[in-house]
């Protein structure tokens, strides 16, 4: 297991909390992750993968979105969305004090979507993203799709995807793709739910080295 440690930057409004890893063999790049809209940055699924990018040479930042900074508990209120990719804009600028090399940035369901937002207003943010489980509509409500955004992200993007998912079926998450004018692949999970398979002790094990492979493929 590589070095963890608690990390709280406060030069930016919003300030930037979370825990970083740091690999023991950097290969001079970095992932930020941030978690849903009914979880925190310690969920297993993150701190999973946290462990394998940073075993694999990345600098690995998964951080507390703002919303979940103010209140341990409850989701993100609808209003304060531009605050919370305020939040993730601080994360990518405060690991570029310290990182040479390329920022990525990821996130899981509701984080991962305003990732997806941020890139389509801000382009040249990043590099790439990694965007787990994406929210494509609430469950049996698929017709209040969020996608508005999706045609102007030029962001190349892998997303992971259950094909239990309530949130988006595999089949409407491929429709929803053909919309992203950017390189994109969605990496399929098979029987797995909006939790990728990490609810509670019930952890896939190979998964996050699964989804590191596709993403180095996904980069190259």
């Amino acid at each position: 297991m590589q070095p963890v440690i608690t990390f709280f930057d406060d030069s930016l409004n919003p300030a930037v909390r979370g825990f970083l890893h740091s690999p023991a063999n950097p290969n001079g790049d970095a992932l930020i992750l941030t978690h849903g809209a009914g979880s925190d940055c310690t969920a297993p699924l993150l701190v999973a993968l946290s462990e394998t990018f940073a075993g694999h040479g990345y600098v690995v930042l998964r951080c507390d979105l703002p919303f979940r900074q103010e209140r341990r508990l409850g989701p993100p209120f609808p209003g304060k969305a531009e605050r919370d990719r305020a939040g993730l804009r601080n994360a990518v600028a405060v690991l570029h004090k310290t990182v040479a090399g390329q920022i990525f940035l990821g996130g899981h369901s509701y984080g991962g979507r305003q990732a997806t937002v941020l890139c389509a207003a801000e382009p040249d943010l990043v590099p790439g993203l990694l965007l787990l489980s994406y929210p494509l509509h609430p469950p049996r409500k698929p017709e209040q799709l969020r996608i508005q955004h999706l045609p102007n992200l030029r962001t190349p993007s892998l997303f992971v995807h259950g094909t239990r998912d309530p949130f988006g079926s595999i089949e409407e998450m491929m429709k929803a793709s053909q919309l992203i004018p950017a390189k994109n692949e969605l990496m399929r999970v098979e029987g797995a739910g909006h939790d990728l398979g990490f609810k509670g002790k019930n952890q896939v094990q190979e998964l996050p080295a699964e989804i590191l492979a596709a993403f180095q493929h996904h980069r190259n």
